[in-house]
């Protein structure tokens, strides 16, 4: 038996979806602004399904994404708006924590374009200051490279509140980051800085478990959450992508989910959720098979 922190799904992905923005370069950030609430609403499901943590859809809210579309300016509101519609679901739900998103700086999967490491340090611990006094803890997410690596746990540094780190990993060998450098040496540098867990996101279920396996010697809690869409396509990788540029995959249904989820934990992970087009059902379906496994669910 196992305490284990139930995170939440793919949440943006899941805004994007209620509100029919998938063809929108602007994803879950314009979705939120142009409908309060949904993104409360996405939460208190995944509450329901039974997560113990609200990330927050600020995951895109960076100078880097809104400037170039003109809307540098609306940064500070959209901020103030993600976290207050997750603190709401939280409080509504009685319990729970409230995480802050922080992604990858020029694009997802793109290490290629990440910038050098003071300007990253620069733009990241701007990001850590203003969602730190209203998130309970702060997630670098779909971490690609050791530079990304190294940026974040510098920016960790910043902050008082803990601060997980989440990397992603090649769909095809979970033993290598997006980069192409290998979990073995992030897992080093995770041992070494300050972040409180460690964890892999944003890739295939079936790359999780080798990942998962080497980031196990970095002394840290570790966990896991994936991706349920097909593959990560050349039009996705291009400047401005959509959402439709991802095909999600028919074969990731909540109980085939929640199957890959007891696999992470049975190789050490005690945080586990989901990623890009993982639902309140497939977080559902993970509860309950984590209970049926006699897992005790905790708040962290």
């Amino acid at each position: 038996m196992a305490r284990i922190t139930l995170l939440d799904g793919g949440v943006g992905h899941e805004i994007v979806t209620r509100a029919g923005h998938a063809d929108r370069p602007l994803w879950a950030t314009g979705a939120m602004a142009d409908t309060p609430g949904l993104a409360e609403a996405v939460h208190r499901d995944y509450f329901a399904a039974g997560a113990t943590v609200a990330t927050a859809n600020t995951y895109a809210l960076l100078p880097d994404r809104l400037m170039p579309e003109g809307l540098g300016n609306r940064l500070a509101e959209w901020r103030a708006i993600a976290l207050e519609e997750a603190r709401a679901a939280r409080d509504a739900h009685g319990a729970g924590r409230v995480a802050a998103a922080i992604g990858p700086l020029r694009g997802s999967y793109r290490p290629e374009l990440f910038p050098d490491h003071a300007t990253a340090l620069a733009e990241y611990s701007e990001a850590i200051a203003a969602f730190a006094p209203d998130s309970d803890v702060l997630i670098f997410e779909t971490v690609a490279s050791l530079a990304h690596l190294r940026a974040a746990q510098e920016a960790a540094r910043t902050t008082a509140r803990p601060v997980w780190i989440a990397v992603t990993v090649s769909d095809t060998d979970g033993t290598r980051l997006r980069s192409g450098e290998p979990v073995v040496e992030a897992a080093r540098l995770l041992a070494d800085g300050p972040a409180a867990a460690a964890l892999v996101n944003c890739s295939a279920p079936e790359a999780i478990g080798p990942a998962l396996d080497l980031l196990g010697d970095c002394g840290k809690p570790i966990g896991a959450y994936a991706n349920a869409f097909a593959e990560i396509t050349e039009a996705f990788l291009q400047p401005r992508p959509t959402v439709d540029a991802l095909p999600e995959r028919r074969d990731i249904t909540p109980a085939r989910y929640a199957a890959h989820a007891l696999d992470w934990v049975d190789r050490g992970a005690t945080l586990v959720g989901g990623c890009c087009a993982t639902g309140p059902a497939h977080i559902a379906a993970t509860a309950e098979a984590l209970r049926d496994a006699g897992h005790v669910l905790v708040t962290p």
